[in-house]
């Protein structure tokens, strides 16, 4: 579990099927670890979906529990001028 930390701190945001072919174990085991650091809070999961053309990708998006994903580059939004 240790190993699925260290690489979810240097590599960020990751799939559960990337993170299992950058630690060359089997999918089903670094699921079940990352089951239980979700039960412990030290990691954050979601399910998504990923389409790729014609190709879907189901799995689960990791990151570390507390830490922010780095913003996206380009503007951002700011606030509207209420006029009236």
């Amino acid at each position: 579990m240790n190993e699925i930390l260290l690489h979810l701190k240097l590599k960020g945001e990751q799939l559960d099927a990337d993170i299992a072919r950058a630690l060359r174990l089997p999918l089903d085991l670094v699921r079940s670890h990352l089951d239980s650091l979700f039960t412990r809070g030290e990691v954050m999961m979601c399910h998504v979906t990923r389409f790729e053309g014609k190709r879907k990708t189901e799995g689960w998006s990791c990151r570390l529990a507390g830490t922010i994903p780095v913003a996206a580059p380009g503007r951002k939004p700011g606030p509207r001028a209420v006029r009236g």
